[in-house]
Order: C-alpha cells, then structure tokens, then sequence
C-alpha cells in the first residue's frame, strides 16, 4: 500500500518524490524531478512540471498548471484555473528552455483564486491573497490583500484568512498584524 493516493487516470512520471498523505486526483500529470511534500491535495487535471518544488499541505485546484521554475512552499493554495507563466517573452520558433524561465515563488499561506494569473519573476509574500480574476506583474508583500488587472494591493490579510480593518487586528482570530 502506498503512502500517497493517485487516482487510476492521472500518470506519475519516474523519478518524482510525493509525500505521504497527499492526494493526485483524476487527469493528473506530474513529470520528472517534480517535489511535492506531505498531505498536498491535487484536484483534476492538474500538470506538474519537471522539478517544481513544492511544500506540505498544499493545495491545487482543478485544472492548473505549475510550470518548472515556480515554487509553493507549505500550506500554498491555488484556486480554480489559476494560471502560472514562466517565461515573460515566449516564442514558439525560438524557445529558450528552462535556462530562460523566470522564477517564482509563492511564500508560505499564499492563497490564488480562481482565474488569477501569476506573471513569472516575482515573489508572492507569506499569506497574501490575491483576488480571483487579479493578474500580478510585481511582488507582492507578506499578508498583503492584492486584486485587479494588474493587481493592486486592496488591503491587508491575516493568517487566518480574515480581511484586517484598519487597526490591522483580526476581528475573528484576535491577531494583530505586524508590518
């Protein structure tokens, strides 16, 4: 019995690490050199790259791709049809290969909704949110609220998940946030 569960549809290329607990669900392709840590979730027709790294207790929704070059640390979610990119100048004639790919990294309890996209070379801070539908095309701080196209920060956000008012104290958890 294996430590991990994927489902009879999805394929697990060789040499990919996938921790105990986590789940690959229907159409699911994780290529080679692919990380991915303990009690992460993969919904339906999910691609992992070649050697993307990513954390515990991740959490993928249907129908996303992490393209190599991008990295999820612990307790990262990525909604519905989120989009990632990894190449900011792409030519189908003169591909560069993952020499030209730009990194990037979503930092711990960082949550992308549904229809977002991520334009590759930037960072994403420790437990920001970024809206569904936002397209972010620079970093984006720890905590912070961001939405629109491009995306703008809107506001702040506590670990809890809980949108901070002004005196940045979360009205659900009782953290104050430290900026």
């Amino acid at each position: 019995m294996s430590a991990y569960f994927v489902h009879e549809s999805s394929y697990i290329d060789e040499d990919v690490t996938i921790g105990e607990g986590t789940k690959v669900w229907h159409f699911s392709h994780i290529q080679s050199g692919a990380v991915i840590g303990k009690n992460c979730s993969f919904g339906q027709n999910v691609n992992i790259s070649n050697n993307v790294k990513i954390g515990n207790g991740v959490k993928v929704q249907n129908n996303v791709s992490i393209y190599e070059g991008v990295e999820l640390e612990d307790y990262v979610f990525c909604g519905p049809s989120m989009v990632f990119t990894n190449d900011t100048t792409p030519r189908a004639k003169y591909p560069k290969g993952n020499a030209g790919y730009k990194k990037t990294i979503l930092r711990e309890g960082a949550t992308v909704g549904a229809n977002a996209t991520i334009v590759c070379g930037h960072t994403i801070g420790k437990w920001a949110m970024i809206a569904a539908g936002a397209v972010v095309t620079k970093d984006v701080p720890n905590h912070a609220l961001m939405a629109g196209v491009p995306a703008r920060q809107i506001g702040w956000v506590c670990e809890c998940g809980e949108v901070l008012p002004d005196n940045l104290i979360c009205p659900v958890c009782g953290k104050k946030l430290e900026r």
